[in-house]
């Protein structure tokens, strides 16, 4: 009879267990179980990870300098929580997303709010914790934020809120959006417009959340529905940051920073764009993307938009690889 060793068994199964539980937790507070086996796994592992700074609000001004060269400067007085100055160490949250597939890989978009495509120039989400506590949302003083600008020209301000214009709050339910920036009590926000300097979009903003630099795109072309009928598919439309579903939809433009998410269901495994915001005679490609069970699926359709288009996308299952090559190669479409 075969003897095991139950030492080295042991030994292995203690080293598993170890790896299991001193794995990190992602960005939304799980240890993902097996890894990338779902839409919520996948953008935990693919998306920008959250950046975090430790500060001493005691001694503003301070300046944060992100990964990917965004600048955060929060001046003298800026940071308040529950209405008082907050003091000691701090810690700056903050998440860059500043190429096409990052927006993607996020499960985020660059959709105005109406509904019509943006061409971002990048976009980040700011959040300061004392001991864990955000700090008030509406500085009492706006900080300062410097974005890579990959282009010269004028770009616009914008916050992230939900379909529907309010906050966004991160849930089941939500949809990303963009929107102009609330006025905050010391008058800073509403729409703005930034001019390149010294390859920068430079600018102050009044609350912390989501941030965009944004044009809106092909602006004077005519305006059409688009409906996409997806054949093949495993799941249920995603919500932002897959904290559900499993399936995206998205138009790209070619040669432009966009990436409108198609969101409003028609049917079962039927979307469509908002009502007459797809500029027509822009070139693109429509795809979507699902991850179910540990299996990936995908689909494309490079096209023109034609005024009433009804597109069909088949979804083929396929590497979780494949899908990733295909997001990453966005960046130079």
């Amino acid at each position: 009879m075969k003897k095991f060793n139950l030492t080295s068994v042991s030994v292995a199964a203690l080293l598993l267990l170890s790896a299991a539980c001193t794995k990190d937790k992602n960005d939304m507070g799980f240890v993902p179980t097996n890894p990338d086996g779902n839409a919520q796994q996948f953008v935990a592992s693919n998306a920008p990870k959250t950046q975090k700074v430790q500060i001493d609000a005691s001694a503003l001004p301070k300046s944060v300098t992100l990964k990917g060269g965004t600048k955060i400067t929060f001046p003298a007085g800026s940071l308040n929580i529950a209405g008082v100055a907050a003091t000691g160490l701090v810690t700056v949250e903050a998440v860059e997303v500043l190429k096409r597939s990052d927006v993607l890989f996020y499960g985020s978009n660059t959709n105005h709010s109406s509904g019509a495509p943006l061409a971002s120039d990048g976009f980040i989400y700011v959040d300061v914790k004392v001991n864990g506590t955000s700090i008030d949302a509406n500085l009492a003083v706006p900080m300062e934020i410097s974005i890579p600008a990959k282009r010269s020209g004028i770009t616009q301000l914008w916050e992230g809120v939900d379909q529907g214009g309010n906050p966004l709050v991160a849930g089941a339910a939500a949809q990303m959006a963009w929107a102009a920036p609330r006025k905050g009590p010391n008058g800073q926000g509403g729409g703005k417009e930034v001019v390149a300097v010294d390859n920068n979009f430079t600018f102050n903003f009044g609350n912390t959340g989501w941030i965009n630099t944004d044009v809106f795109y092909s602006y004077s072309n005519p305006k059409t529905t688009v409906n996409v009928d997806l054949v093949g598919n495993p799941g249920t439309l995603s919500s932002f940051h897959s904290y559900s579903g499993e399936t995206y939809v998205y138009f790209c433009a070619k040669g432009s920073n966009v990436a409108a998410q198609l969101y409003t269901t028609t049917g079962p495994n039927s979307v469509k764009s908002y009502d007459d915001v797809m500029p027509v005679g822009v070139e693109g490609k429509f795809l979507t993307f699902s991850i179910k069970d540990g299996k990936y699926y995908y689909g494309e359709l490079e096209s023109t938009i034609v005024a009433s288009q009804h597109v069909t996308l088949t979804l083929t299952e396929t590497t979780e690889a494949a899908v990733q090559t295909a997001i990453n190669s966005l960046d130079g479409y």
